[in-house]
């Protein structure tokens, strides 16, 4: 395919302009009919007479009539790499790749990880940009190194806050002002003694995380303390938590349905387990909804997608899922089958249950579908007197079935 076919080119331009693009991006760029970008992109330009669009707001507007321009040349330009958090990764998931060339600059990622010195395979890279500060929490761990694309001029201060009341106040940071760019400026500091005034719009964050001065969530390895989950005693407690997490396998763009969430914690620690990891908790009491949101907003992962009202009448439309945990419920007639039938196939189910009410039911699923049933048994040490014990925790039977085809056993 030629560098021309393609009606939409999508060209990444840094802050050096014109002078730093490659030869194909100039050639795709004087190559077009309209001109498309920010109002910073644009002023890069000379006035040639060329229609020239800035972005609207909402900016989704405009990406869903984009292929009304289809039959024209189209150039939008972009900061950095188009398909890291950027307007090319929007673009994919409208049109066809075919009718698209993407040029990529150098991200603020890499730019950032080359003036460091850090390894951007070893980074985690995240973006603040039109998303809540409340992911960064999944995010923190003692030496971790994190790039975050900024929001504007507020963003270092608003980090450096969240970083101390997170108890990782003594975390290095870093800002980038217009990298690579005549106006590029650094400044660096500790979060819980960040005093530097808000300076340019344009900027990224470079944090080094330090050790935590209190107990935190740490990592992404499921079973986080109980502690760390405000409940109402409707809680998958830590040690069943983390088997039913295993169960359940979580992985990139993987979509749970987190049946009865209670606080929530099977569907936030799946969506902890994997940055692309989607979960929907469906949960029919208003109060508990507002827990799920805290602890979804407290422990990274707000974007949790919350669906109000009683399964199995509230999974009606739902995207169909890749995995499903049914935490409680089990006996609801027709739960199990309508639930079975709307997982993908090779999808997995795990139901957990106390009861032996519920366990007859799991006990027939499994001698319809196939699966395993295994019983979990857990006893912590507990003060006794002047002396210590076991003391058990009800033992949960758990369900385990993964779907071969329509219809098909585990």
């Amino acid at each position: 395919m030629s560098i021309e076919s393609p009606w939409l080119r999508i060209i990444g331009i840094g802050e050096d302009g014109l002078d730093g693009l490659s030869r194909t991006a100039r050639e795709l760029l004087d190559g077009a009919e309209i001109l498309i970008g920010g109002a910073r992109h644009l002023a890069m330009l000379p006035e040639d007479g060329r229609e020239r669009i800035e972005w609207p707001s909402p900016l989704q507007s405009f990406v869903d009539k984009i292929h009304e321009l289809r039959g024209r040349k189209v150039a939008v330009l972009a900061t950095g790499d188009p398909m890291h958090y950027g307007i090319g990764a929007t673009f994919a998931k409208v049109l066809p790749v075919e009718e698209m060339i993407v040029v990529p600059a150098p991200s603020a990622f890499s730019l950032a990880a080359a003036r460091l010195g850090w390894p951007l395979a070893e980074v985690r890279t995240l973006t603040v940009h039109g998303r809540p500060l409340a992911l960064l929490a999944a995010a923190l761990y003692p030496g971790a190194r994190l790039i975050l694309l900024s929001e504007g001029r507020e963003t270092p201060g608003k980090v450096a806050a969240f970083l101390t009341g997170a108890g990782f106040g003594k975390s290095a940071i870093t800002v980038f002002e217009h990298m690579g760019g005549a106006k590029e400026a650094r400044l660096d500091g500790i979060a819980e003694s960040w005093a530097h005034a808000p300076g340019a719009d344009f900027n990224t964050v470079a944090v080094q995380l330090s050790a935590p001065d209190r107990p935190v969530t740490l990592g992404t390895a499921p079973g986080l303390d109980d502690s760390f989950f405000e409940n109402d005693g409707q809680l998958t407690k830590r040690e069943v938590r983390a088997a039913t997490l295993a169960a359940l396998r979580p992985g990139p763009g993987q979509l749970l349905w987190d049946v009865g969430a209670g606080s929530g914690s099977i569907g936030i620690e799946w969506m902890r387990a994997d940055p692309l990891a989607r979960a929907i908790a469906i949960e029919p009491k208003a109060e508990r909804i507002a827990r799920i949101r805290r602890n979804a907003e407290t422990l990274g992962t707000p974007f949790l997608k919350i669906v109000e009202g009683q399964a199995p009448d509230a999974l009606d439309g739902l995207e169909e899922p890749d995995a499903i945990f049914l935490g409680g419920g089990i006996t609801a007639p027709g739960l199990l089958e309508i639930c079975w039938n709307a997982l993908k196939p090779g999808g997995r189910l795990v139901a957990n249950v106390v009861t032996l009410e519920g366990e007859a039911e799991l006990t027939e699923a499994r001698a319809t579908l196939g699966g395993e049933l295994i019983r979990i048994a857990v006893s912590r040490l507990e003060p006794v007197g002047p002396y210590h014990g076991w003391r058990p925790l009800m033992p949960v039977t758990q369900w385990i079935c993964r779907k071969q085809g329509p219809g098909g056993k585990g």
